[in-house]
């Protein structure tokens, strides 16, 4: 049988119906939150996901798959959070406690033991203001010179009116920090990120191991704070690099 060609409107509902068939192969939540992540290998497939063993990236990091990049943390996808490791640290002069955890830094070989990332231009930061400066006490703990972070303030984003969102109508950090704040930590030499996580506040305080935590003493993408066990959790944030799905940890302030 010949099939006639296809009008213009019936070849607009394919698409459509094409377009939504091909979002609802890969727009499958990952996380329990909002956030969009792709299918898994299996779906489309008829093998089982079982079957998938360990990725190529996993035995060589430039072979396809996924990669963790910051080693210190423990990633739970099902959640969308990394448990890492808390550092407790205090402020010079009035011996205020600084929570903080570390993500990246100049020094290849500090990178390795720590687990963290390796970026050599973070140096740079050391020919500028950049970077807060830092120093060991006796004792080892890190003592900071300068710069603290209130978070207090409640984060808010109003969008704004149809049809567009964006830029939001209104908006308010959830955490601010003061005119001398860096994530940037220039401590021996080294350059580490180090953003804060709390401030100001004693142990006692952030026993949130199992609890939701109280967001006017910790930073708004903390799931969970355990001094005890020297741990903090947080949530991710899902993106994209070319086409390939990433889990990011976003941490800043204003």
């Amino acid at each position: 049988m010949i099939r006639q060609p296809l009008t213009k409107s019936e070849r607009r509902v394919l698409i459509r119906i094409g377009v939504v068939t091909g979002l609802s192969l890969v727009a499958i939540p990952l996380f329990a939150s909002p956030e969009i992540a792709p299918a898994p290998a299996s779906i489309g497939a008829d093998v089982p996901v079982a079957y998938f063993g360990p990725a190529p990236s996993s035995v060589e990091p430039e072979l396809i798959g996924p990669h963790q990049l910051l080693t210190a943390g423990q990633v739970d996808l099902t959640a969308g959070t990394v448990k890492l490791p808390l550092y407790k640290g205090r402020m010079k002069g009035n011996d205020k406690s600084v929570w903080f955890i570390l993500t990246d830094t100049s020094d290849q070989g500090q990178a390795a033991a720590l687990g963290i990332n390796y970026s050599a231009k973070l140096q740079y930061a050391a020919t500028c203001r950049a970077a807060r400066n830092a120093d060991f006490a006796n004792d080892g703990t890190v003592v900071f010179d300068e710069g603290t972070v209130d978070f207090s303030p409640v984060h808010s984003v109003t969008p704004g009116l149809a049809p567009n969102p964006f830029p939001p109508s209104a908006f308010h950090p959830g955490s601010v920090g003061d005119a001398n704040y860096s994530p940037l930590v220039r401590l021996g030499g080294v350059i580490y990120n180090a953003p804060i996580v709390a401030f100001g506040v004693e142990d006692d305080r952030l026993d949130f191991c199992a609890t939701k935590p109280d967001y006017a003493i910790v930073h708004d993408k903390v799931a969970n704070i355990c001094p005890k066990d020297n741990t903090v959790t947080l949530r991710l944030t899902n993106g994209f690099s070319f086409l390939a799905p990433d889990c990011l940890h976003q941490h800043g302030c204003q």
